[in-house]
């Protein structure tokens, strides 16, 4: 069996190359949305097919795929992981919730009683593939350890981001669907009990699942976690489980983000735009959120964790390399563009600044943390063992 530092190495250098074509896919959208094609590519995403648009599915269908895979990690780490052992999740699990309040905290001050309240959730979340692919370009230099955390960390993150969907972001709900979609799921973990070892029922359950909670008034990708949950695991490579989990990284990583970017990074930038970052409260909210919330709430609530001895600080570990990881927490992206859109359904001039705000806040947090972990970290692979 591969050690959860050897899944962490592979999985660092798939994000590594998925984030470079994410980071292409927001250019191209970018470019091709303030050009003479801005038209076509508007009236492209918002084709209908079977009753939802494109750029629903990709939103509410392709990102339940992108949810299950979340939820079959979250599991694997929860069984065998990182999180499985108290005394090795504890630290950037506490860390994790530091990160997600604080920034919660500085949005609310920015918009507390306003209409953009419902934007709390969008500084919360860390964007993996672009956290783990600007820790890459630093090289041997990144001690495991560093990267060990900054993925147990960015998983919780996602938990968290998961509760606050299922939570603050469901529409009027439905109780009639949201009953029968429980029962779908009632039925999936009976086959689980069962020991059902084949695939099919589980897709199919899956993909009824999905449909129920989409008309249930829960956002639909809330039932790939759900899935995630009850497809039968074993600590083989050769568990149902693993199976679908090492089926769904490649793509995820390279056809789903990159296609979710593509759809909703196509913002047009005028003069007014940069202004108007800073003279709105949200989107101001969201900027700083992120680029100081994340970084305070995490540096913060390890410190306090490791003052009040509730856990230690790995000893390859050092405060610096906290703070760092911290800033690269503040890349949001796709998840905060995500939550962005249930926030403000409707409101297409708030979700394109806001949606702005992110790429702002996220582009100076990576360049934060890049410059930061540059300067802290040693010269030379070497020098990591004297840490």
């Amino acid at each position: 069996m591969c050690s959860f530092r050897q899944i962490v190495q592979r999985f660092f250098a798939s994000s590594q190359a998925s984030s470079f074509l994410l980071l292409l896919a927001t250019l191209l959208a970018l470019l091709i949305a303030n050009s003479a094609f801005a038209p076509h590519y508007h009236l492209f995403w918002h084709r209908h097919w079977l009753h939802l648009s494109l750029e629903a599915w990709v939103n509410d269908g392709l990102m339940a795929v992108f949810f299950l895979l979340i939820g079959l990690e979250l599991k694997r780490e929860l069984m065998v992981g990182e999180l499985s052992s108290l005394n090795h999740a504890l630290l950037p699990a506490i860390a994790a919730i530091g990160g997600m309040l604080v920034p919660a905290w500085m949005f609310w001050q920015f918009n507390q009683g306003s209409p953009y309240q419902a934007g709390i959730g969008i500084p919360m979340a860390t964007d993996i593939a672009f956290a783990l692919g600007v820790l890459s370009v630093l090289g041997a230099r990144v001690p495991a350890s560093l990267k060990v955390f900054l993925v147990t960390l960015a998983v919780i993150d996602d938990l968290g981001a998961a509760i606050m969907i299922a939570v603050f972001y469901a529409a009027s709900l439905s109780l009639h669907y949201l009953a029968a979609a429980l029962v779908v799921l009632a039925a999936l973990y009976l086959f689980n009990r069962l020991r059902v070892w084949s695939l099919t029922p589980y897709l199919l359950g899956g993909a009824v699942m999905w449909w129920l909670t989409l008309q249930s008034g829960v956002h639909p990708t809330l039932a790939g976690v759900a899935l995630a949950f009850v497809i039968p695991f074993s600590h083989t490579h050769g568990s149902l489980s693993h199976m679908v989990e090492k089926a769904l990284q490649w793509p995820v990583a390279f056809l789903i983000l990159p296609v979710f970017a593509f759809a909703n990074t196509g913002l047009q930038i005028t003069p007014q735009s940069l202004p108007a970052l800073f003279s709105h409260s949200y989107s101001f909210g969201i900027i700083i959120s992120l680029l100081l919330g994340k970084p305070i709430g995490i540096t913060l609530a390890a410190w306090l964790a490791v003052l009040t001895r509730i856990c230690a600080l790995p000893s390859q570990l050092r405060w610096g390399h906290i703070v760092g990881v911290g800033m690269l927490g503040g890349i949001g992206f796709t998840m905060s563009i995500f939550i962005t859109n249930l926030a403000f359904d409707g409101q297409d001039a708030v979700i394109q600044l806001a949606k702005m705000a992110i790429l702002t806040g996220s582009l100076f947090s990576a360049m934060a943390g890049w410059l930061w972990l540059k300067a802290v970290l040693p010269s030379s692979r070497d020098d990591i063992t004297n840490l």
